[in-house]
């Protein structure tokens, strides 16, 4: 995603940063406009630590929806933080689709439970890519999603709940196998193709299938 000028940068964030003219080029480089440029900036960001973390912070509240994604794809080169989870959890927030779903993907690679609630949430997104990044978000982080997983497939509308099947199947915790024996018999090919996909990642195979 392309960014429209600088002005996320030209404020706030630049000013505490005029004594580190490397972070004050990659910042500009990265609301740049060109997307070539603003990706290697994002990959070098990292390497300036907290003073660059604090300043993508910022960028991840300006009013340009293009510097926000800029700012969320180069906050997730950061190691893992209870700090950057929290940055992460707030874009996946944003108002912007792809703000939120630059924000699915950086928690995919940051795996946190702390993440599990806000990405849950958005498996009732409309958004179809932002509910499949949510997802896959969540079978990185495994078994601690399992719970509140459960409980959508239990009560979720049916198109969230399609999701969390999906995503109980790529985790393959046996605490799911009773909610999706329940789902097979669901008149619903989808959900009846992913209740049989959990069951058999699950190690159950044919087991759980009635004889004719």
């Amino acid at each position: 995603m392309g960014c429209d000028d600088r002005s996320g940068f030209a404020g706030s964030a630049a000013r505490p940063l005029v004594n580190m003219p490397g972070l004050v080029s990659l910042l500009a480089d990265l609301t740049c406009g060109d997307d070539e440029c603003a990706e290697g900036a994002a990959c070098d960001l990292p390497g300036f630590g907290p003073a660059a973390f604090a300043a993508l912070c910022e960028l991840a509240h300006t009013q340009a929806a293009d510097t926000r994604w800029w700012a969320v794809r180069a906050l997730a080169g950061w190691p893992s933080s209870d700090e950057l989870t929290d940055a992460l959890l707030v874009a996946l927030e944003d108002e912007t689709v792809e703000v939120r779903q630059c924000a699915a993907v950086a928690l995919s690679r940051h795996p946190d439970p702390r993440a599990v609630d806000g990405l849950v949430r958005s498996l009732s997104k409309t958004d179809a890519l932002t509910v499949k990044l949510a997802g896959n978000a969540l079978v990185c982080i495994g078994a601690a999603a399992v719970p509140a997983l459960i409980e959508l497939l239990q009560n979720g509308k049916h198109s969230a709940r399609l999701e969390a099947a999906r995503v109980l199947a790529g985790i393959k915790d046996p605490r799911a196998i009773p909610v999706l024996m329940k789902a097979l018999a669901e008149d619903s090919t989808v959900m009846q193709y992913w209740a049989e996909h959990g069951l058999d990642q699950a190690g159950l195979g044919m087991v759980y299938l009635k004889p004719q």
